[in-house]
């Protein structure tokens, strides 16, 4: 490989890392929504029932938005993560092959 150019691994790491994020947030807002939608029928007042959709909104937003900031720095700086990851799977696998 060549200075400066990029292990195509690094690209589907990162790529399989995006998808499980974004896997991750839909299974959050799903279940959110699903637990919300279950709990507010049962809620004693209209009071109780907008505290509930505050709350959830609040969780789905910061969690929503970590994800987020997460991937853009993973893409930032994917190359420094992920050959990090590599390196070291590289060495583990030398040293299965050599009974280490």
């Amino acid at each position: 490989m060549q200075p400066g150019s990029s292990d195509p691994r690094v690209e589907r790491l990162y790529r399989s890392d995006r998808y499980w994020a974004y896997v991750a947030v839909l299974v959050l807002w799903i279940t959110i929504v699903f637990v919300f939608w279950q709990v507010a029928s049962s809620a004693v007042s209209s009071t109780v029932a907008a505290a509930l959709a505050a709350g959830a909104g609040l969780v789905l937003l910061f969690n929503s938005a970590s994800i987020l900031a997460l991937l853009r720095h993973y893409k930032e700086d994917k190359e420094h993560i992920y050959k990090l990851d590599l390196h070291y799977l590289d060495e583990m696998k030398k040293n299965r092959r050599r009974g280490v």
